[in-house]
């Protein structure tokens, strides 16, 4: 497996910086209609902040990475077959350039970077990028997760603690479920305190990974928004697994992903989501 150093860290961290000054944040509330175009569906966008950005963490992270296989968001928009390479290939660099890409194209400020280097199959780096406020999450598998202010400060991250559902706050992205699963969660939403979604894995994971949320749940299964997240929200203390019980791996692409502050709160949680 792969390790990542200290010193790799801050040099990922500086690409990715220097790929959201030069691409993404010239382009924010720049947005115009020549530079959005959808993708599956009319609200499923890609900006030209997108392409560049992603060219220029792809052109990077090779030079760091020669033998990685890169699995970008609009790479595989692009080969739909490249994504299937993910679970066979030992090293894969995977990344999202701008998660969030409907909230940057509508001027709205939740929107992030990231990035993950999968080793083996499991998560080895999790780094999300927020090119408005420099800052950044970064996790190793054992050496926690770390909020990294602009000017380089460290804070260790905790999920937030357990408590009685009825008090809990989490993201549940309605519009993301089939339509025969939307009523059965609106219902059900309605025993927590509060619920809602911000079409934004990088602020999503941000949320819950800080305790300013308790759980997320989530019905897509892209690798560019997870891959990372589940790890930093590991480190920070956090239990995520598919609704079914099955570990997450980075290489999956069906199931509902639930995360939560630990296992009790995690089938508290689903219980309350999936029962009657």
């Amino acid at each position: 497996m792969t390790m990542i150093s200290d010193a790799l860290i801050c040099v990922l961290m500086e690409d990715m910086r220097r790929a959201g000054e030069a691409e993404i944040l010239p382009r924010f509330l720049g947005v115009t209609a020549d530079g959005i175009r959808t993708k599956t569906t009319p609200d499923d966008l890609v900006t030209d902040a997108d392409i560049g950005a992603e060219r220029r963490l792809s052109e990077a992270f090779s030079a760091h990475f020669p033998d990685a296989l890169l699995v970008g968001e609009e790479a595989v928009s692009a080969n739909p077959a490249l994504l299937a390479r993910l679970a066979d290939t030992d090293l894969v660099v995977i990344i999202d350039p701008v998660d969030g890409t409907w909230n940057f194209a509508h001027g709205v400020p939740l929107f992030g970077m990231i990035v993950a280097i999968v080793s083996g199959g499991e998560t080895v780096a999790g780094l999300i990028h927020y090119p408005l406020t420099g800052d950044f999450l970064v996790a190793r598998p054992g050496k926690g997760a770390w909020h990294i202010a602009r000017d380089g400060a460290p804070t260790r991250l905790a999920v937030a603690a357990s408590g009685p559902i009825s008090e809990m706050h989490g993201f549940v992205p309605l519009h993301m479920f089939m339509p025969e699963e939307q009523a059965a969660f609106a219902s059900r939403q309605l025993r927590f305190c509060r619920t809602t979604t911000w079409r934004c894995s990088a602020y999503e994971y941000r949320m819950i990974s800080t305790g300013a949320m308790s759980f997320s749940l989530n019905a897509d299964l892209k690798p560019w928004d997870h891959a990372a997240g589940v790890l930093i929200h590991r480190e920070a203390g956090g239990y995520a697994a598919l609704l079914g019980s099955a570990p997450y791996r980075p290489a999956m692409t069906q199931g509902r992903l639930l995360l939560a502050p630990d296992l009790r709160s995690w089938e508290a949680i689903r219980e309350a989501l999936t029962k009657e």
